[in-house]
């Protein structure tokens, strides 16, 4: 998919998603398109009718962040849709420039996995741009145990999802993780579209797995920021985590995300039981191989 289609899909799906009445509009009358037409949405953005169509049509060349602004204020656009929009009108005006990519890391930083030690009683996770395990602390890697025994050392997140039909049984919400997984997909692919690791990945998944190309295909986009995630462990059964992800400035295309329980809950006794679990079962073993490429280990 080019660029100008992938901004193209994406405006006529998200204008789709949009109710007259959600706009303060009338409904009434023959509609032929699902949501607002295109000059509705160019009243509320206050453009005209012919400069929103080439928008949607997936020029957005020299666009200004006040049009921006205004397009994703009438198309009512949560934080991961506007800030999505941005990173497709970013690569339109850099052109050839944003298929320059800075080679990918050969190493973790030591300080990255001290960090990753110092957190105690959470499971902390280091990822790369493609939801990819690069590093765990001991807690974290028996979580993910599971993943690990049924693909091995190489272990990806988005594969296991929809590859795995373990998945489903990890994942007691896995219609949830899917969607999820695939719309955070799709917001790193909008700020990396050239990105061969990603495009190959996505092209995997779509080639076999119908699943994710249904999902793919609705253009979703998420911020991977914070939430609730549910994981049936095989050794301590149903845990409830709350899981926070920062930025990590210093390594762009690397990120840490620490899943934990509420302090008393049954979950925050079970963390604690399959921190012994792992003591017992892996004693002495490292958490993770440090000094391996990011993308030697593809989970999330």
């Amino acid at each position: 998919m080019t660029s100008r289609d992938e901004v193209r899909e994406f405006l006529v799906s998200r204008r789709a998603k949009v109710t007259p009445e959600m706009v303060g509009l009338p409904s009434a009358g023959n509609r032929r398109v699902p949501g607002l037409r295109r000059g509705e949405v160019a009243v509320l953005a206050g453009v005209s009718v012919e400069y929103y169509t080439k928008l949607e049509r997936g020029d957005l060349r020299g666009v200004s962040d006040e049009v921006l602004e205004a397009i994703a204020s009438a198309l009512r656009f949560s934080e991961a849709e506007h800030r999505h929009l941005f990173d497709l009108a970013r690569t339109a005006n850099a052109g050839a420039r944003a298929r320059k990519r800075a080679a990918p890391r050969t190493s973790i930083r030591p300080s990255l996995l001290h960090l990753l030690d110092s957190v105690s009683t959470g499971a902390a996770v280091l990822g790369d741009r493609t939801s990819g395990i690069v590093a765990t602390n001991a807690l974290a890697r028996a979580l993910y145990d599971p993943l690990y025994r049924a693909m091995g050392e190489r272990v990806s997140y988005a594969r296991y999802i929809f590859f795995d039909p373990s998945a489903r049984q990890f994942y007691p919400d896995w219609e949830d993780i899917a969607d999820s997984s695939v719309a955070s997909l799709r917001t790193v692919a909008g700020r990396n579209p050239f990105d061969k690791e990603i495009t190959d990945l996505v092209g995997e998944l779509s080639t076999r797995s119908e699943e994710f190309r249904v999902r793919w295909a609705r253009h979703d986009v998420r911020l991977h920021i914070e939430g609730i995630k549910r994981v049936n462990h095989p050794e301590v059964g149903m845990l409830e985590l709350e899981y926070n992800t920062l930025a990590l400035p210093a390594d762009e295309d690397l990120s840490l995300t620490v899943y934990a329980a509420a302090p008393g809950s049954a979950s925050a006794e079970k963390l604690g039981l399959l921190a012994a679990w792992w003591a017992t079962e892996s004693p002495g073993a490292p958490a993770r191989i440090p000094e391996q490429p990011t993308t030697a280990r593809t989970v999330s």
